[in-house]
């Protein structure tokens, strides 16, 4: 792996990047951004049609269809990606999501399943895939993408604040684990964020939910991600808390 640049360039020449949850919202948001910042990279995410657009977007993506919520489907698509290229990739952004919202007293069994196989679960898995091979190569980054939903709590967010403050449980553990490894790990946590995963809540109707004019872009996100991602060796920044100003 590459030193990051020290000029204004391109800060990912020469690094390799997987990215879940590629084809909409943040996670396509954040391989849009390090395609453009000089990496190659492996989007992931259900819909062929999504990351083909967005490969023909972004030169330097490569789609790699893929159901996280599938063990076998997952395993053979970082298998083979680790064996394509000749190793694991230097950057992990664990970027996949959904996310609803509903009182626990009218919380499904199945909907609090779906968020945490997708949010938590999926993570885990991707984590487990490939932190092996990068332990034996002694490089490499993880950025788990989570929430304001992980470390405070609201009404109606039973089932997605469970994944979230899992996800930080889990990505703490990663964090002690990796010291003196060369291998380091970064949880972004932004606030709400303006994407089509708000658009069956309608917020702007709603007085109990932030309005998409008070949102994140996605693109805020995603540059919090680089900056994690591109930081020297050695340098880590454990949690990345992101609001708007």
């Amino acid at each position: 792996m590459t030193d990051a640049p020290t000029s204004d360039g391109p800060r990912l020449v020469g690094r390799t990047a997987l990215v879940t949850g590629a084809s909409r919202g943040i996670g396509r948001e954040i391989a849009r951004r390090m395609a453009d910042e000089g990496a190659r990279v492996f989007a992931l995410a259900r819909s062929r049609d999504a990351l083909d657009d967005l490969a023909a977007e972004a030169s330097g993506v490569h789609p790699v269809q893929c159901d996280l919520t599938d063990d076998a489907s997952t395993w053979l698509a970082l298998d083979e990606l680790v064996e394509s290229e000749g190793g694991p990739p230097d950057v992990v952004v664990n970027a996949a999501g959904v996310f609803g919202i509903r009182p626990l007293a009218e919380e499904t069994v199945n909907g609090f399943d779906a968020q945490i196989a997708v949010n938590l679960r999926a993570p885990f898995l991707v984590i487990r895939a490939l932190l092996p091979a990068m332990l034996k190569r002694g490089s490499g980054t993880f950025v788990n993408v989570g929430s304001v939903s992980g470390y405070r709590a609201f009404p109606g967010n039973g089932a997605y604040s469970a994944t979230k403050f899992g996800l930080r449980g889990l990505h703490e553990v990663l964090v002690e684990e990796l010291r003196g490894t060369g291998l380091r790990a970064t949880l972004v946590e932004p606030s709400a964020t303006d994407t089509e995963l708000w658009d069956p809540l309608n917020p702007d109707d709603d007085p109990h939910l932030p309005s998409r004019a008070e949102m994140l872009q996605a693109g805020d996100v995603a540059e919090a991600v680089l900056f994690a991602v591109s930081r020297p060796e050695g340098v880590s920044f454990p949690v990345l808390r992101v609001e708007r100003g």
